[in-house]
């Protein structure tokens, strides 16, 4: 891979983390946020206000910004999400023995 590619699977797991971090950080004020706009019983007007804020959020505290990537490569699909490797990686960590408790199948 050349150096265009690794600065580009960098930046794709850098934005990732940050958008994990984001949400995580503003999850609690969101959350009660949304639910006081969405709460029908309320009046318009409380129910705007939190409408307001939630738009002051940032990009990177939306839960949807959140996407699975292979820590290896930065590749989007086809991610094991319990070891943060796309297929292909795992497939070759897995045959190279560096993942604990994977062998190849054979019955």
């Amino acid at each position: 891979m050349n150096n265009a590619g690794k600065a580009l699977r960098n930046a794709r797991v850098m934005r990732d983390m940050k958008a994990r971090h984001g949400v995580l950080t503003n999850e609690v004020t969101r959350r009660a946020y949304l639910y006081v706009a969405r709460n029908t019983t309320l009046p318009p007007q409380v129910r705007h206000q939190a409408q307001l804020q939630l738009n002051t959020f940032g990009k990177y505290t939306r839960p949807t910004t959140v996407k699975n990537r292979c820590a290896e490569t930065g590749r989007g699909r086809g991610v094991i999400s319990e070891f943060a490797l796309c297929r292909t990686q795992f497939r070759l960590r897995a045959l190279a023995g560096e993942l604990n408790g994977i062998k190849k199948a054979c019955w």
